[in-house]
């Protein structure tokens, strides 16, 4: 190990004080998004830390519970109860196990980008859509849609109050969190760089609701933690071989492994030491869900704001993602009455500025560059999402991707240029030139007049099978017989058919 790269004891304890400070607020806040007590986000947060972390696939990621998952949480407990949470937790950190053990990690990352933009855009409109009303210490609605349409009239209730409501007091507590955040962000100074803005606004606002004895609800946390742990009843275990929830167990498996092993990958580009072990990292997690589900505690996931927070601040090591758990047990041990002491509304204004962040207008722009279609599946998954359920929008992304992928596969576009006075006719390929393809290519083959040079251009060409290659030997033949030549152009096509190419020369009669 090179020095750079070289753990030191006061690297990973500061590092790990500042990844502490970012993950305590989002730890309660993901709680109160999900439906569940804040107590059992930061359980999620103790067990990533102490336990997912000890011997995880990629040292320096920081394991919690994740935004991207509150929505699915909640759609969970809506449909099931809270009582079920557990054991479905339970069941979908198995699949995650199994997966690891069978060596499937990569695999989850072969997903399309358009999917997984898709995917956190329609999480942040729904993550936003619902924490707004809880801002405004109202109730979310049941359904995302209803959320984003019952917007306009939360904010009537926050402009005008009535019924003596504090609504109106709330909305000012969440502004003025989002407002320092934002500030924050922009002009911290350099020595401070590493505080995390969601820390600083949350404590500002918890001073003057403190302050001032503002009439708000406020984070709703148990003297003793083990309040918040609930364990699976024997009565709640039995329902999980029915097919809906097996289904849910999967979503949650499947979105919980996508989200860690994108964000190992994300984290291996900001550091140069040892890469990412994708199979143990998925294990890892698996056993991390497992055992959140025995707690009845939220889903965990590795998360990227955490962890670049982690690398910035210099870890080296999973040492400063362990203790960054150890904070947070004893936090929440030693101080509760200091927790209790958080507006809800500062907590849900920091995720909805979370669920803004979420929907990335720079995604579209890299999307853009590759043509309609990943734009398409992109929208396609983002308004599935918001419109049904997560795992129906992602569905929908996949399913999408993968008709494009056939409609690729399968299409091959043929374009012709003639030039009369020196008899050459130019065949330019574009797509997949495939057995589908063969009536269509052979056709035009077979109207090319005698005397003629044919140039066949693959330069476009994504994909040719041994049909086509066939037809080009068969009609050379044919069309030697007739007068005329037949050219295969190989440049662009040498790297993909390297069986086919000949060293040497660009041009190959064949």
């Amino acid at each position: 190990m090179s020095l750079k790269n070289k753990p030191s004891l006061t690297n990973e304890l500061s590092a790990s004080f500042v990844v502490f400070l970012v993950a305590l607020p989002l730890c309660m806040g993901i709680a109160i998004a999900s439906g569940v007590p804040p107590a059992r986000g930061i359980v999620t947060g103790i067990v990533g830390g102490l336990i997912v972390n000890a011997f995880s696939g990629s040292p320096l990621l920081v394991s919690g519970p994740a935004a991207g998952l509150a929505v699915i949480v909640a759609e969970l407990i809506r449909d099931y109860g809270i009582e079920m949470l557990g054991p479905i937790l339970m069941l979908a950190g198995l699949l995650q196990f199994l997966a690891g053990i069978f060596k499937t990690g990569k695999l989850f990352r072969a997903m399309s980008p358009a999917v997984i933009y898709g995917m956190l855009a329609g999480i942040g409109v729904l993550i936003l859509g619902s924490q707004f009303h809880v801002m405004l210490d109202d109730k979310p609605r049941t359904h995302g849609i209803d959320n984003l349409i019952a917007i306009p009239s939360a904010i009537h209730k926050a402009v005008f109050p009535m019924d003596g409501s504090a609504h109106h007091i709330a909305a000012l507590i969440g502004i003025t969190t989002i407002i320092t955040l934002l500030l924050w962000e922009k002009f911290k100074p350099r020595s401070l760089k590493l505080i995390p803005g969601a820390l600083i606004a949350v404590t500002i606002a918890t001073i003057i609701a403190q302050v001032y004895g503002l009439p708000l609800k406020y984070v709703d946390v148990p003297s003793n933690l083990l309040e918040a742990i609930q364990l699976p009843s024997l009565n709640s275990l039995p329902r999980l071989i029915h097919a809906p929830i097996l289904l849910e167990a999967m979503a949650i498996a499947f979105i919980a492994s996508a989200e860690s092993l994108l964000s190992a990958a994300a984290v291996d580009r900001l550091h140069t030491g040892p890469r990412t072990d994708f199979d143990r990292e998925l294990a890892a997690q698996g056993i991390g869900n497992m055992l959140c589900g025995f707690c009845g505690a939220l889903p965990m996931t590795g998360v990227i704001v955490r962890s670049s927070v982690n690398v910035e601040a210099g870890a080296k090591s999973r040492l400063s993602a362990m203790l960054h758990g150890l904070w947070l047990l004893i936090l929440v041990i030693a101080a509760p009455s200091l927790l209790r002491m958080i507006p809800t509304s500062s907590l849900a204004a920091i995720l909805v500025y979370t669920g803004y962040k979420l929907i990335e207008v720079e995604h579209i722009r890299q999307l853009r560059k590759y043509g309609r279609f990943p734009l398409v599946i992109f929208f396609a998954t983002l308004i599935g999402i918001v419109t049904t359920e997560l795992l129906t929008g992602v569905l929908i992304g996949i399913v999408l991707t993968a008709v494009l992928l056939i409609y690729k596969m399968s299409t091959l576009n043929i374009q012709t240029l003639s030039d009369r006075e020196n008899q050459r006719l130019d065949i330019y390929l574009e797509g997949a030139a495939t057995f589908v393809s063969l009536p269509k290519l052979a056709s035009i083959l077979e109207q090319v007049s005698p005397g003629t040079e044919l140039h066949i251009h693959l330069d476009k060409l994504a994909y040719i099978d041994h049909s086509c290659l066939d037809l080009f030997s068969t009609c050379a033949k044919q069309q030697e017989q007739i007068g005329s030549t037949l050219i295969v152009e190989w440049d662009g096509l040498v790297e993909r058919n390297r069986k086919i190419y000949t060293p040497g020369r660009s041009q190959a009669p064949v």
